[in-house]
């Protein structure tokens, strides 16, 4: 392979690449609103002269190039989050700018800008022939990933294909263009979304003592679900999730709980009701965010909260549970599933990750990029293969369904749902070169892909 080529080729796309990124930020596309930015992509994708591009059933787009068997497929969530505040953004979080090496503006690195490497990643492939035979290309631009990653690719592989065995038998793997500071990224922690529910008895306020009150119940509970994230293991009543990190607690994952990091736990959000301001609440409820690492599964992580002191405490009018997701896509289509998104790690040595970090090596070296110092400052020093600290859609792709995937995405992390969110042009240029040549070096012999993969809930989800 010309890797000369290939650099130059993507340096050639570098402006376009720029220009659409900017007209996605331009359109809004939080989760389930995605209708204008998936078809600004369409017409990209055609003009770009794929083969075929289409819409599917739930919204996502795809396009395809090449016509073999097997498929490489590269994924982008197009969705964002929100804003938040408008006072936090030094510029219009739409409008926004870009200077000689940044865009400017919400979704530039979570995650727009991976979908403007991976389109014209495409079009490399197929300006340098580069897809190989018996494969073709699969670029997706996927929805309602902030909502609920993979959940897109739950539709994708039960409604687009026929099921988990069809796609794992067609699919060689995926790249997710979720940021990663630079490096090639072979896995990440998982995560659930739990609900803690708490019955009380509302009074008038004058006289609490005759009802119960819920939110002075729940306020033991969460003091609880905060000692559970920060403390540590010996001399604690609560013994903190860092235990997970110690072999005597995790004698078979340990290791792999090391290299993805510690769970975590956080109460996210707050609900009660009460007859009014001036009585007792007769009920509480909070989410938590649950961050699970290897040897940790959905079952342990409901038991902690049922056996947290204060719901031992106040059992019988405590329930803990999973939430379910089932909001409407932009096409009015709804995917049920559960709030449970499945931890998963791949071996360094697999084909797939050997494949990118090799495509790497051959067009950048062994470090990784950054284009200034705020982007230094997330990546000197890290390996080049590593992790994500957030979770992906890869939850689904090989969490849930066992298909490899891999990440290597423009952006940083800590851009990701923060105001003033920016994106390097760089970075545009280094993915789509990596996703071009990556295609050409995979070698599907290699073995093995799975590390680690955390088992399913047993409640016939697909």
């Amino acid at each position: 392979m010309d890797f000369e080529a290939v650099k130059r080729a993507a340096a050639g796309y570098r402006d376009d690449m720029a220009r659409f990124l900017r007209d996605m930020i331009a359109i809004p596309s939080e989760s389930c609103e995605e209708e204008g930015v998936i078809r600004r992509i369409a017409d990209e994708l055609t003009a770009l002269g794929y083969d075929k591009v289409e819409i599917d059933k739930l919204g996502n787009v795809i396009g395809w190039l090449g016509d073999g068997d097997k498929i490489i497929a590269i994924d982008s969530h197009v969705d964002t989050v929100g804003i938040g505040n408008r006072e936090n953004w030094s510029a219009d979080p739409y409008e926004g700018y870009e200077s000689d090496t940044v865009i400017y503006g919400r979704g530039g690195s979570d995650q727009e800008g991976g979908m403007a490497a991976a389109a014209y990643g495409g079009r490399i492939m197929k300006d340098l022939g580069l897809i190989p035979e018996g494969y073709r290309i699969m670029v997706v631009g996927s929805v309602q990933e902030e909502d609920c990653d993979g959940m897109c690719w739950q539709s994708i592989v039960n409604e687009y294909f026929d099921g988990p065995e069809d796609a794992r038998s067609k699919i060689a793997f995926v790249i997710s263009t979720e940021p990663t500071d630079g490096g090639v990224y072979r896995g990440h922690r998982g995560r659930m979304e739990i609900r803690v529910d708490v019955h009380g008895v509302s009074c008038h306020g004058s006289a609490p003592e005759r009802g119960d009150n819920a939110i002075h119940k729940m306020a033991e509970i969460i003091e609880n679900v905060r000692d559970l994230n920060e403390n540590g293991v010996d001399g604690a009543q609560i013994k903190g999730l860092v235990k997970m990190l110690d072999p005597k607690y995790n004698p078979d994952h340990w290791e792999d709980a090391r290299f993805l990091g510690r769970g975590t736990c956080t109460t996210s959000q707050i609900f009660y009701t009460s007859p009014s301001r001036c009585a007792v609440a007769d009920s509480c409820s909070i989410s938590i965010d649950r961050r699970m690492t290897a040897g940790e599964t959905y079952q342990s992580c409901l038991q902690e909260i049922r056996d947290l002191p204060a719901c031992r405490k106040y059992e019988k009018d405590v329930k803990v549970s999973m939430y379910m997701y089932d909001r409407p896509s932009w096409t009015g289509h709804v995917y049920e599933t559960e709030a449970f998104f499945p931890t998963w790690i791949n071996k360094e040595s697999a084909a797939h990750v050997k494949a990118l970090s090799d495509a790497h090596r051959a067009l950048w070296g062994d470090e990784r990029i950054y284009a200034d110092e705020k982007a230094a400052s997330t990546r000197r020093g890290r390996p080049l293969t590593d992790k994500w600290t957030f979770s992906t859609n890869g939850v689904s792709i090989q969490g849930r369904y066992g298909i490899p995937c891999v990440g290597f995405g423009p952006g940083a992390e800590s851009q990701a749902h923060a105001p003033n969110e920016i994106t390097w042009k760089q970075d545009l240029v280094t993915c789509a070169a990596v996703y071009a040549a990556a295609v050409a070096l995979y070698r599907p012999d290699e073995g093995d892909a799975t590390a680690f993969r955390q088992e399913l809930t047993g409640n016939n989800i697909q």
